[in-house]
């Protein structure tokens, strides 16, 4: 049972919200108001994973046999948002190794893939298979596979909707195939086959997560509901940012998964909840949310009650908001964006701007001229109007450091400052910085890379898609006129330290 301490205000709001959780729980789709309902109407049915997703316990009984005969004892997730974020939790809560793949980096690509893969089973989790980093990633799988002798049949698990184009893709080519309900949307698929056919793969009792989500669940309706209650908290002035505490030694990694989750269903149309992971129960400038019990603000529970429980807490902040929960407007605006630059760079090669300034191991892109890597984040700090987004299109997992930027730039600014992995954040905080509040100063740093991998059939290589991404976004918001300078670390590690001792002395 979630259990909560701390959440006492938005009581304004509870009258209202009890009558919503009623409407709710039957899949109403009215509730966002007319312009959402053809959306919300083939979007709802998470209310119903945790015992709908019952009927695929045999499925996934079946294939995890199956694995085993191939011994398989090492996995790989493909995916992105939604598909990759809660299985990532499930794995670390429960101990269990998942490598997860959600980046295009080639430094990464390359660490994951350049290697023995004779025991490995990779899955690709993308509803229909069109997410430009999944589509790529099973590509490249495929080839090295082949490169290495083995049958891509026998290590590849495909996940996606029924019916779409991936779907009879994988079948076609004699893959293992487990549909999803194609009646979810990504970021509310944790219950889902999306989320529990890796976990389910590595070891993890996926009942577990489903009865605890089930018994949950049957509270959100109530009167004055856990779910009512933080809800109405956070549509108010208070939790605009809110902190959610990431050092949970019984739930890491959490605050990742609900930092996409609230972000990306709530930052659209200037408006939007912005939660800020970092690794403390407290910070002065924003209420922080932890689950541990340590804390002025706590929601406590097991990983399947939190699954459901947030995803309740998000449909229903999003109707005190009047925003749709379930769309994405400027995540496809990135793709979109993406697809622009390599379709220019196929005709004309890649062509990048010169920097405004440069250092011995960074070069600075920006509007104005400054003698010095401290001024140029002093500008961030200042152009500032409610948050700071840092975002590192680097490799996760071991260009760790830069992460300490962060803590830095925050202490400076006294703003919120989030952070986040390039491209993954782009089906996160990306939709919230360009739809919500136009509050946002932007720090983007990119890396050089000697490594290329080529993408079969593509006619660009992984690094070409990196860079892509990046300059992508980095448009996005230049055409919004939103404040935005980009760091090239012209050498990873001894940049990030040149950019660590800049923001530590301004």
């Amino acid at each position: 049972m979630i259990e909560i301490k701390g959440f006492s205000i938005g009581q304004e709001h509870y009258p209202s919200l009890n009558q919503i959780t009623q409407r709710l729980v039957k899949k109403d789709s009215s509730i966002w108001g007319p312009d959402a309902q053809a959306e919300a109407s083939i979007r709802l049915n998470w209310i119903d994973l945790p015992e709908s997703s019952r009927d695929l316990l045999p499925v996934l009984d079946a294939l995890c046999a199956w694995s085993r005969e191939l011994k398989h004892n090492d996995f790989v997730l493909c995916g992105m948002g939604g598909s990759s974020l809660a299985p990532e939790v499930i794995a670390a809560t429960y101990a269990k190794k998942l490598t997860v793949l959600d980046s295009t980096d080639p430094e990464h690509v390359n660490q994951v893939m350049g290697r023995d893969l004779s025991n490995t089973c990779f899955v690709i989790g993308s509803k229909s298979g069109s997410t430009i980093e999944t589509a790529s990633q099973k590509i490249a799988a495929e080839q090295e596979l082949i490169k290495q002798g083995l049958n891509p049949v026998n290590h590849l698990v495909v996940v996606t909707d029924p019916g779409s184009p991936l779907d009879k893709q994988a079948r076609e080519s004699g893959y293992r195939v487990i549909n999803a309900d194609p009646n979810v949307g990504g970021r509310f698929s944790a219950l889902s086959a999306f989320g529990l056919t890796p976990a389910a793969l590595i070891g993890v009792d996926v009942s577990v997560l489903i009865d605890d989500a089930y018994d949950a669940a049957l509270e959100f309706t109530k009167v004055d509901s856990s779910a009512v209650k933080v809800a109405a908290a956070l549509a108010t002035k208070q939790f605009a940012y809110f902190g959610i505490a990431n050092n949970s030694t019984s739930l890491p990694g959490l605050g990742d998964w609900i930092e996409q989750l609230i972000a990306e269903s709530t930052g659209k149309d200037e408006k939007g909840v912005l939660p800020v992971v970092i690794n403390s129960n407290t910070n002065t400038l924003y209420p922080v949310v932890s689950f541990d019990g340590a804390g002025d603000y706590v929601v406590t529970g097991s990983l399947g009650e939190q699954f459901i429980f947030w995803e309740w807490v998000t449909a229903l902040t999003s109707y005190l908001l009047q925003v749709d929960p379930f769309n994405q407007p400027n995540v496809t605006e990135a793709k979109e964006k993406t697809s622009a630059l390599l379709t220019r760079w196929s005709e004309s090669g890649v062509m990048t701007p010169e920097p405004i300034f440069s250092t011995n191991f960074v070069e600075v892109f920006a509007h104005s001229k400054h003698g010095s890597l401290e001024d140029y984040l002093a500008e961030s700090v200042s152009n500032a109007g409610g948050y700071l987004a840092i975002m590192a299109y680097l490799h996760r997992g071991v260009d760790d450091q830069v992460a300490k930027l962060r803590d830095l730039i925050e202490s400076a600014a006294k703003k919120p400052t989030t952070f986040g992995w390039g491209p993954r954040f782009l089906h996160s905080t990306g939709q919230f910085h360009k739809g919500g509040p136009k509050l946002g100063s932007f720090i983007q740093i990119t890396g050089h890379t000697n490594l290329t991998w080529q993408i079969a059939g593509q006619g660009y290589g992984f690094e070409r898609l990196f860079m892509a991404q990046a300059l992508g976004d980095n448009e996005a918001l230049a055409s919004r006129n939103f404040p935005t300078i980009r760091f090239h670390l012209k050498d990873r590690e001894l940049g990030i330290k040149e950019l660590l001792q800049a923001a530590r002395s301004f």
